[in-house]
């Protein structure tokens, strides 16, 4: 279950948090094609991360009782309001603000940074800055 609960967060939730910079990237060189292909990229990703979500309360329930993990247990509950936080962002600003751009970038010169840049950029970092706060919870458990 550890196993599982680890490689769905290197190959899903990884990726969840790196293809909106490779999406500011194509919109930044006025790709819209591209832009929205990543866009439902990171929405599938987005989504297929709550199986990593599940998939660590199984985990939990598996421990051994001495360490005494519930949902209140610190470490988990924040790790648990910081993904939350990082899929909203994701799922609902990040992926309707790319389809959003992509749309805008048609008519846009190469180089000029479409309308909802920012949103993307900032709502993005948010989300990876969060995720990198639950790998840091997991692996330290303070």
């Amino acid at each position: 279950m550890i196993i599982l609960h680890v490689a769905t967060a290197v190959f899903i939730v990884g990726p969840m948090a790196i293809i909106p910079m490779t999406g500011l990237r194509a919109l930044r060189s006025g790709n819209a094609a591209q832009v929205h292909a990543l866009a439902k990229s990171t929405a599938i990703f987005s989504w297929l991360s709550l199986l990593t979500f599940v998939l660590g309360f199984g985990v939990m329930g598996m421990a051994d009782p001495k360490y005494g993990l519930t949902f209140a247990t610190p470490w988990i509950l924040w790790s648990v309001i910081a993904y939350v936080v990082a899929f909203v962002l994701s799922a609902f600003v990040v992926v309707p603000q790319m389809n959003k751009a992509a749309d805008a970038a048609d008519g846009a010169a190469e180089g000029a940074k479409p309308a909802g840049y920012g949103a993307i950029a900032g709502s993005s970092g948010i989300a990876a800055l969060l995720l990198l706060v639950v790998v840091v919870l997991m692996v330290w458990k303070p």
